[in-house]
């Protein structure tokens, strides 16, 4: 990621970044961008007592300008852009937050037109084991047949779902100690972060959303049914679900469809940023647990979604992730529009890649001969095998990067 966000302080005054608390911010911001630049956090209340007060001075350093998480004081904003309007030097300000600054209106009006927008991810798969970057997408998206002779490797697919992308728990071997960890990230979440967004009375109905929504990862959006089995309005399901999108715990993929206004009206499928945070709240702890979990198959499919995120970040323009699925039943996991390129892509937890598991991929050539030239089978076995002239089956191993 620090290589995205250098290139974007290259040309933009300014550059924000975003994500899930714990993701690795700060530590991306200080300890690799951070030398020839000033640094300054919001965490710090006399920091965020003279952004308040004195935010031009506050601003008026001769280095560049790092700001830490910026949505606890959104008034400064205003000063960045008076500061940014004088003077449109690329690299003047680096904002980060724990919240999607690009959906809060105070911080999207304030900056519209002056800034460029980064989004850390949890770490990929490839990352917790020390290798770095993230799977084979630019190869798989235009030359999948150079992956046939490539060396894979079995994966432990449901320790990786356990473990997640979040440092401290990715990187925690023991069970309990995970478990730990991601009680005590909710309630952070619960009783700082959420509140620092907006007043929510009742606690105990967010955690019991929140713990409903999890549930649901890979399944369509439906507010009406959450909304019900959590006891809520639908007004409140409405606003719960924008908060958790704004805090980065939630994605929306969208539907595709060739008219792009078309998939605004579809429903989306939810996501949880973090499969790690998904199996803790969904009350999954152990490996033995994911295999008997309903959910095994979904949350193979958010891990690789956090993988193709993490890929996404670092494409210019940034490639589009979406599903398909029409209404006699045909559908495939996801499908990445990249300009006039399509790559469906289906998710398999077998160890065997079977023929009747490409039907979804097979029919979507068969609609989108034109864009899509080839399709891709994640399975979780060993080898990479061609099961017909455009479809291939990839190891979880070789997908992830591993």
């Amino acid at each position: 990621m620090r290589q995205p966000v250098e290139r974007a302080l290259a040309y933009s005054p300014v550059v924000v970044l975003t994500g899930a608390r714990q993701t690795g911010k700060t530590t991306l911001v200080r300890d690799l961008l951070g030398q020839s630049r000033r640094y300054l956090t919001m965490d710090d209340l006399d920091t965020a007592e003279r952004a308040v007060r004195e935010p031009d001075a506050l601003l008026g350093t001769k280095l560049p300008l790092t700001l830490d998480e910026v949505q606890r004081t959104p008034d400064l904003l205003l000063a960045i852009k008076r500061a940014v309007d004088r003077d449109r030097t690329p690299g003047q300000f680096l904002l980060t937050g724990s919240a999607n600054l690009a959906l809060m209106r105070s911080v999207s009006e304030s900056l519209a037109g002056r800034a460029v927008y980064q989004t850390l991810m949890p770490m990929t798969a490839s990352e917790t084991r020390g290798r770095g970057g993230h799977g084979l997408w630019d190869v798989l998206l235009d030359h999948p047949e150079q992956c046939e002779d490539a060396p894979s490797l079995s994966v432990d697919l449901p320790s990786l779902l356990l473990a997640g992308g979040f440092p401290p728990a990715a990187l925690e071997p023991r069970d309990d100690a995970r478990s730990l960890w991601f009680e005590g990230y909710v309630r952070t979440y619960l009783e700082r972060d959420i509140q620092a967004l907006t007043a929510i009375e009742r606690l105990a109905d967010f955690r019991r959303f929140l713990r409903l929504t999890a549930m649901r990862t890979g399944k369509l959006m439906n507010q009406s049914d959450i909304a019900r089995d959590a006891g809520l309005a639908q007004a409140t399901a409405h606003r719960y679900f924008a908060l958790l999108e704004v805090s980065y715990l939630l994605a929306r993929v969208p539907a595709y469809a060739a008219n792009a206004t078309k998939r605004m009206v579809k429903s989306p499928r939810l996501f949880m940023v973090d499969t790690g945070l998904a199996c803790h709240l969904a009350g999954i702890g152990t490996v033995e647990q994911v295999m008997a979990s309903d959910m095994v198959g979904f949350l193979a499919e958010n891990l690789l979604l956090q993988d193709l995120y993490a890929w996404q970040e670092t494409r210019t323009p940034k490639p589009e992730i979406l599903y398909w699925r029409t209404t006699s039943g045909k559908e495939v996991d996801f499908v990445i529009e990249a300009g006039d390129t399509l790559l469906p892509v289906e998710v398999k937890t077998s160890r065997r890649a079977r023929l009747d598991d490409s039907q979804g991929l097979r029919a979507f050539l068969d609609d989108y001969p034109g864009k899509a030239r080839h399709g891709i089978l994640v399975y979780a076995g060993e080898t990479v095998e061609r099961l017909t002239s455009k479809i291939w089956a990839v190891p979880f191993s070789l997908a992830l990067g591993l």
